[in-house]
């Protein structure tokens, strides 16, 4: 169900469908992702293909993040706080990107003010609470729709739940959270990555 509230919210604000303005849950989501400091979860990515991958995701603040897909697939993608790298082992290819220039980068960032680029938009799913942002100076790096459940004890009393991203292209990338545990110790290493290429031709 959460799955699909995602989508439907992605899908909506596609389609310019109006938002529910309720600053007294940006606030409170503002509240969770600042009282995040560290996250663990299992997680399921759907591409627009509809191609399921699973893995594990690490995130520690500030802007460092781990998404590592089950054995068998030949992918990482790591924040290092600065850039978000994706390493494809198989044909030993390493791409960098700026943080600040994807969608990511509103859940990695605590430090952003919601209110400016966030709205509340109607959830398919009771319980669900489905907060759609994007930086309308920076229409090209796409959006984010992030999906919460109510969780007693949790900052804000929210728990992220996933979230679809849309690329500039309406390239829609769905991620469902599971088994989520919170401020947890991490050290630094776990962003630590292998580089697959040749020396000479590393950067």
């Amino acid at each position: 169900m959460i799955v699909r509230a995602l989508v439907a919210a992605a899908t909506s604000f596609a389609l310019t469908a109006p938002a529910v303005a309720q600053p007294s849950v940006i606030r409170r989501v503002q509240e969770h992702m600042r009282g995040v400091q560290t996250m663990t979860a299992d997680f399921v990515q759907t591409d627009r293909k509809g191609q399921r991958l699973p893995g594990r995701l690490t995130i520690k603040q500030p802007r460092k993040a781990r998404f590592q897909y089950e054995q068998g697939v030949p992918i990482l993608i790591v924040s290092d706080g600065r850039a978000l790298t994706f390493i494809d082992y198989q044909v030993r290819q390493v791409s960098r990107y700026p943080i600040g220039g994807s969608p990511l980068d509103i859940l990695l960032n605590p430090k952003r003010d919601l209110s400016r680029i966030a709205k509340v938009v109607p959830s398919a799913a009771p319980g669900v609470i489905t907060i759609l942002a994007r930086d309308p100076r920076r229409p090209q790096f796409g959006s984010i729709t992030l999906a919460f459940t109510e969780r007693a004890g949790a900052p804000g009393g929210l728990m992220l739940e996933g979230w679809v991203a849309l690329d500039a292209q309406n390239n829609r990338t769905t991620v469902r959270l599971s088994n989520q545990r919170l401020n947890l110790p991490i050290a630094d290493t776990a962003f630590a990555w292998d580089d697959p290429r040749p020396r000479k031709n590393r950067k």
